[in-house]
């Protein structure tokens, strides 16, 4: 398939089949942020979701269509499948900026690790989000989250982005009723960051990345396997009503 009939799009299906029918080296950035598998945990509330400060969480049931829980290693072989199609779609100067979270995890750090081990890490941006809640006694409190630079060799920043520094101080958006958003300051600056022509999300979500790259001129295309998010995208990107809460963890996407 050629991404060019894909552009400026919202797909709804499942992302790693969909990269995988697409054309080699066809995409300039890919700016995402996949689901960090939080309901396979062993450190706080949200595995059995009763009651207490966990009780209204808006991961609770996970997201729409899929439940956050996968055994470990295969969700660390499904991310790293996802990686390597992103690789492979990647222009000899593309990059991948890839937003995971850290956490303990039977009392021992989980970096993720196992997920980027032998891609082309180039630089690991801090995102400092603030906030957050730590009913775990044995670690304090997790206040920011990892950007992972994945770049081709040819990869170079826009002129003069490389004097911002590797640890951003972005709040989080907590007006977005998806359950995991990012802030649209966090891929402004990515993707003002650099000379994409074309940014990918394959975890498009409520659609952040492409406002951005609306933003900054640059084309888009969103993948989601949830027609939920993806209607929730869509009418955001034309400029509908897309957030209106009815309580904590739902919303009208008209």
């Amino acid at each position: 398939m050629s991404i060019d009939d894909f552009t400026n799009k919202v797909i709804c299906g499942d992302c790693l089949e969909f990269m995988r029918g697409l054309e080699d080296s066809c995409v300039d950035l890919f700016v995402t942020s996949p689901p960090y598998n939080l309901k396979n945990s062993s450190g706080n509330g949200m595995k059995d979701g009763r009651g207490g400060k966990w009780s209204n969480a808006a991961l609770l049931d996970g997201y729409d269509g899929y439940d956050d829980d996968m055994p470990y290693e295969d969700y660390c072989a499904w991310q790293r499948n996802c990686l390597t199609e992103m690789m492979r779609l990647l222009k000899p100067d593309g990059a991948v900026f890839y937003n995971h979270k850290w956490r303990v995890q039977n009392g021992l750090l989980q970096d993720r690790h196992e997920i980027i081990e032998g891609f082309p890490v180039r630089q690991v941006i801090i995102w400092k989000r603030k906030g957050g809640i730590n009913f775990n006694a044995g670690y304090f409190l997790p206040t920011y989250e990892v950007i992972y630079l994945i770049a081709k060799p040819e990869f170079k920043l826009a002129d003069k982005a490389n004097r911002l520094g590797d640890v951003w101080e972005i709040k989080q958006d907590m007006n977005n009723p998806h359950p995991a958003p990012y802030p649209e300051e966090l891929t402004d600056r990515i993707i003002s960051s650099t000379n994409a022509k074309l940014v990918v999300d394959p975890f498009g979500g409520s659609g952040t990345t492409a406002i951005s790259a609306i933003r900054y001129g640059r084309k888009y295309l969103l993948i989601d396997r949830s027609q939920e998010y993806c209607e929730m995208a869509r009418a955001r990107i034309e400029g509908g009503e897309w957030n209106v809460r009815k309580d904590s963890r739902q919303y009208n996407l008209w």
